[in-house]
């Protein structure tokens, strides 16, 4: 599991200074709530994967214990996948074109291409009946035309997410910050997110956790959300 590094004085500023609350979201209701679990699929969860993050494998059963939680208090756990598909290639070229190149580009579309092994959620990722799906084309989820999260958690009167998943630094953060922006309250699972190494993992919590997200463990979240079913 990744090593957990976040600077003390950052969530200080909104706890003592700020807000004066020592949790920003603490008036969460679970029906309103939205767990949003950020591409477990095999293309980055296997070992050889072509973008293995190791991690990922280790967060699966904390995954699991939110996910479970989550269908309990009547809240909904959405399950992205990352998509590579012909209008991506075209529209998003500085990704494949300038970072990725010709070989790697080659290698997504074969691992994230819908119905490519690759694209699959990982089989010890637990889906629910009741549970949703939903593919995006851009790391972040809210990216204009690339998803259909907003309209989802629209229709469904959502204001509060949940994020874990991977990568943490990648298309975690980048749904979360635009998350924030489009006045979603944002709960960051500090180990319910997973990324190549402990720096850039670490990187992410502490950016965040400025003004992004409010970044805690899944006890925590655990224990908040059972204490809120009692109230209701």
């Amino acid at each position: 599991m990744h090593k957990i590094d976040i600077l003390p004085e950052i969530p200080a500023r909104w706890q003592k200074g700020w807000s004066g609350r020592e949790a920003i979201f603490g008036d969460i209701h679970p029906r309103k709530t939205a767990h949003i679990v950020v591409d477990m699929q095999n293309g980055f969860i296997e070992p050889g994967a072509t973008i293995e993050i190791p991690t990922a494998r280790e967060i699966v059963p904390t995954v699991n214990r939110i996910s479970r939680l989550i269908r309990e208090v009547g809240g909904i756990n959405i399950f992205l996948r990352f998509t590579v598909d012909q209008e991506s290639l075209v529209n998003w070229s500085t990704l494949y074109r300038n970072f990725y190149g010709e070989a790697m580009t080659a290698k997504m579309v074969k691992t994230f291409s819908r119905d490519c092994h690759g694209f699959q959620i990982y089989p010890e990722i637990e889906v629910g009946e009741r549970d949703l799906t939903l593919d995006k084309t851009r790391f972040g989820a809210f990216v204009p035309g690339t998803c259909k999260l907003r309209n989802v958690l629209q229709e469904r009167d959502i204001d509060t997410l949940i994020i874990t998943g991977t990568a943490t630094n990648g298309c975690c953060e980048s749904t979360a910050r635009e998350a924030m922006q489009l006045n979603y309250k944002v709960i960051f699972v500090s180990n319910g997110n997973a990324a190549i190494t402990d720096t850039e993992h670490n990187s992410a919590l502490n950016s965040l956790s400025t003004v992004f997200a409010e970044v805690i463990t899944c006890d925590e979240l655990i224990e908040r959300l059972s204490a809120l079913r009692k109230a209701i």
